[in-house]
């Protein structure tokens, strides 16, 4: 096992589809810089065609290529199936010098699992072995996983964490629910502490890790080597700064303290967005598209949340966007 490039108790920025592409996580990295580490979004590994060296790099985003100090602490995540055309492209990326590789194995979508990539693999033990040996063969540094605790269910649990372990996995992130589950519910962390206790690897918990609370909560209760956050990290972009600010003294976070710590992360958030998207030439529609999309968590706290998310939503134009959080900050 090798030592990953994080220390123990880290919180993890998770890789998100459409979110976390080079320009968003070099705002993030800027604007919110206790994050201790990030992800790519997944790159689907092709069934058929050519492998294009100049796509994997175009994928992990040119600009974060470039700054050094948010290459090393970032893992190239790939979504493959059985069919796809995995070894040439983990050649690729092992042969550019990526430290630390992730392999997708928790994306619910009906789309990727009727491809028989993401959660579907691990519904098929058989299947999914040649996969993560084929990748461990042929990238010689972090080889992590993202997992849920099962595809329907939980019967392959513990066959799946020994597999990855005997197989050289580096570490394990674990969403605790199924992949039916969804976001449905709650997440169950006791599957979490399950694994640590399991498993002689590292377990990255992740799933409903929403507050400071929760975050020392998962920690005391279930001993995860470092945690990752996705829809958490969405609503709460500065959750990283408030965690190390206040981890100590958790009772100085009022509502009142949140709210007014929201309006600012918020003001910080979306300009320096802004300004990364300005640097690829990305067109003001184009922008609005992604801040709206951006927006679903974002507004929760707010009373009456539901008619501040709504005037957001329904702006026609970037300015309008912009004039709504002037009001609101």
């Amino acid at each position: 096992m090798k030592n990953l490039p994080f220390k123990k108790h880290s919180l993890l920025f998770a890789p998100m589809e459409g979110v976390t592409d080079g320009p968003y996580r070099l705002a993030i990295s800027r604007a919110f810089s206790e994050w201790d580490y990030f992800s790519t979004d997944f790159y689907r590994v092709p069934t058929v065609g050519n492998i294009q060296e100049k796509a994997i790099l175009k994928h992990y985003g040119h600009g974060a290529l470039e700054k050094k100090s948010l290459r090393d602490k970032t893992s190239y995540q790939i979504l493959t199936s059985a069919r796809a055309q995995t070894k040439p492209v983990v050649d690729i990326i092992n042969a550019q010098g990526f430290e630390h590789l992730d392999l997708n194995l928790g994306c619910p979508s009906k789309k990727v699992n009727a491809h028989r990539g993401g959660a579907f693999l691990l519904s098929d033990i058989e299947t999914l072995k040649p996969i993560i040996k084929t990748i461990r063969e042929s990238f010689d540094r972090i080889f992590t996983v993202k997992i849920r605790i099962g595809y329907r269910d939980d019967k392959l649990f513990f066959d799946l964490l020994k597999m990855f372990e005997d197989e050289g996995v580096d570490a394990i992130t674990l969403h605790a629910r199924t992949r039916d589950q969804l976001y449905q519910g709650t997440a169950d962390w006791e599957y979490i502490k399950k694994a640590v206790k399991a498993c002689s690897i590292p377990i990255i918990g992740n799933g409903d890790i929403w507050t400071v609370e929760d975050i020392v909560r998962i920690f005391d209760e279930c001993d995860p080597y470092a945690i990752m956050m996705g829809r958490g990290a969405l609503k709460t972009p500065w959750l990283a700064t408030t965690y190390y600010e206040h981890r100590n003294n958790p009772d100085f976070l009022s509502e009142e303290f949140l709210l007014e710590e929201r309006r600012r992360g918020l003001d910080i958030y979306f300009y320096e967005l802004e300004k990364e998207y300005r640097k690829e030439n990305v067109e003001d529609i184009n922008i609005l598209k992604r801040f709206k999309s951006f927006s679903r968590y974002l507004f929760d706290d707010f009373p009456d949340h539901e008619t501040v998310r709504g005037r957001f939503l329904r702006s026609t134009s970037l300015n309008e966007f912009k004039a709504h959080l002037h009001d609101l900050v």
